[in-house]
């Protein structure tokens, strides 16, 4: 009869036929690839919201971009994407963007699933007049930088937000007959975002006419926020603005330490 193989074959054989499959995933990877280059980046308008609109496509699903979007028939720039294809087999996109919006550019590396986004490495910055479309009054005028390490949601409400936001050259023809306010820095620390999805941020000057320290909450589900703190004038604050303070000085007076209490309330 002949000799059965030993057990010491059988576990010998079994890594052998378990090698090939590193090369499958590699096959499956390229095809893919080749699929997604193929496909042209239009198609990307077929899964957008109802208050999305995109056109002015180029490019293909992989690298493309939209040359023109609009959110609530407002403009919103222009966006160029990059996909990372490896992402699609864990049933995510995951992707680089590169945003536009006049002459205020951003830049961030995104994910996204059904339970709902994140966003590292935010960086970016312009004219703050050229986001007039996304609520910043007319008049205002200024360059705001954003660097934001992590931005997290999950399409009902914000879960993370961990960065920065500042202004310069801040100035407005209403408020010290447009006189420059000089610079604002709003710090989103580790935890600013609560279970419920409000938001507290800590607001500091950066130098110039005004010493401001404060703090934001921001209610998203009300679309509610309140502004709390002090503020006080340094000593090259102009006549102009010093005159536009003593109006709350007579409805606010000063504190021990001669600063002005600030409480406002607003919409967003």
């Amino acid at each position: 009869m002949p000799a059965s193989r030993s057990p010491s074959s059988h576990a010998e054989a079994a890594p052998r036929s378990r090698s090939y499959w590193p090369l499958v995933l590699i096959g499956l990877a390229a095809v893919l690839a080749v699929v997604i280059s193929s496909v042209p980046a239009s198609i990307v308008s077929r899964f957008l919201p109802p208050e999305v609109h995109a056109e002015d496509f180029s490019g293909s699903i992989w690298h493309g971009s939209a040359g023109k979007i609009s959110i609530n028939a407002r403009d919103a720039g222009a966006l160029e994407w990059r996909l990372h294809p490896a992402a699609l087999f864990e049933m995510r996109v995951s992707a680089d963007l590169h945003w536009v919006k006049v002459a205020f550019v951003a830049d961030a590396a995104v994910n996204v699933d059904r339970q709902g986004f994140s966003a590292h490495t935010v960086k970016g910055g312009g004219p703050i007049e050229d986001l007039r479309d996304f609520g910043v009054a007319a008049g205002w005028r200024g360059v705001a930088g954003i660097d934001f390490s992590e931005l997290k949601g999950d399409w009902v409400r914000p879960l993370a937000a961990v960065g920065d936001i500042n202004v310069s050259n801040l100035s407005s023809p209403q408020i010290a007959q447009g006189a420059d306010l000089g610079g604002y820095d709003l710090r989103l620390a580790a935890g600013a975002v609560a279970a419920d999805g409000s938001v507290t941020a800590q607001l500091a000057d950066a130098g110039g006419p005004l010493d401001v320290k404060a703090v934001i909450s921001l209610s998203t589900k009300e679309r509610t926020g309140i502004l709390t703190g002090t503020l006080w004038e340094r000593p090259e604050a102009s006549a102009a603005l010093r005159s536009d303070l003593e109006g709350l000085v007579q409805l606010r007076g000063r504190d021990p330490q001669g600063r002005i209490p600030v409480d406002l309330e607003f919409t967003w």
